[in-house]
């Protein structure tokens, strides 16, 4: 009889381990649940696109380089986010003949290609204009040599990211785009990039690509004549930098990791 009660006791005891074990293993499934919501709930991110596609006056095209929206597009398309894309003039965005050629050609860029959804969204973009700071959880800005002819004086696009920073949300941006925030403020009054720690399409590497003449201004001159604490890497290396809520790349090699340090902000 003794022997009955202790296989009983063992058995009880047995069992409730077993449960509280499963108790523990659900609710750390439900915590990691919770955590993965977490991360894709309220990712509703703006991509601003350049709506300019003539390079200076060379009689040659520009406008956004593909891999730099691809990238960062399917990164955070993949974890959740609703995605939606505006230029200044709306309509068609203009791809940087470029960037869409075999020699520039990533597994992004591929996946861009067979989407019809993307390009039919990259022909009809919203315009700048009708998008709300409030609507978003951040605003992304590929780059390619366009942004430094229209995003960088659109009053409609400084005045939007400057109501990103007032709101504290992530603002980023990769290669020449951080050409839009040359006339950007803080909420000090001063240039947005003072004091902070940035980068962007380098000096030698615009000499490289042979358009230093061409384009209107420098990224990194003019991001170091505002105050920005401008830092790189060698050529055509991927690099990129936070500063607070500001995220800035070097390159389109630096695509993914801007497209990184926007996702984790957004956790």
């Amino acid at each position: 009889m003794k022997f009955i009660k202790t296989i009983a006791l063992t058995l009880t005891i047995v069992t409730t381990l077993g449960c509280k074990n499963d108790k523990k293993k659900s609710l750390e499934e439900n915590s990691e649940a919770k955590i993965e919501t977490k991360i894709n709930k309220n990712m509703n991110v703006l991509f601003v696109l350049t709506s300019h596609d003539k390079l200076g006056d060379t009689g040659k095209k520009t406008g956004f380089w593909v891999e730099e929206f691809a990238n960062p597009y399917y990164t955070l398309l993949d974890k959740g986010a609703t995605i939606t894309i505006a230029t200044p003039n709306g309509g068609a965005a203009p791809i940087d003949p470029s960037s869409d050629a075999p020699d520039a050609a990533t597994e992004d860029t591929d996946r861009f290609n067979k989407d019809e959804e993307a390009k039919a969204k990259i022909a009809n973009t919203k315009k700048l204009s009708d998008m709300n700071a409030d609507d978003f959880d951040a605003v992304f800005y590929p780059g390619g040599h366009g942004p430094l002819w229209d995003l960088a004086n659109d009053t409609t696009s400084i005045a939007l990211i400057e109501k990103f920073n007032v709101q504290n949300k992530p603002v980023a941006f990769v290669c020449h785009a951080p050409a839009a925030l040359k006339s950007v403020k803080g909420t000090d009054g001063e240039p947005l990039v003072k004091g902070k720690k940035v980068t962007g399409f380098t000096n030698t590497e615009e000499d490289a690509v042979g358009l230093t003449a061409v384009v209107p201004f420098l990224v990194e001159d003019m991001l170091s004549a505002n105050g920005g604490i401008y830092s790189k890497k060698e050529d055509w290396a991927a690099y990129a930098i936070q500063d607070g809520n500001l995220i800035t790349g070097q390159n389109p090699a630096s695509s993914e990791l801007v497209a990184e340090k926007l996702l984790e902000s957004l956790k």
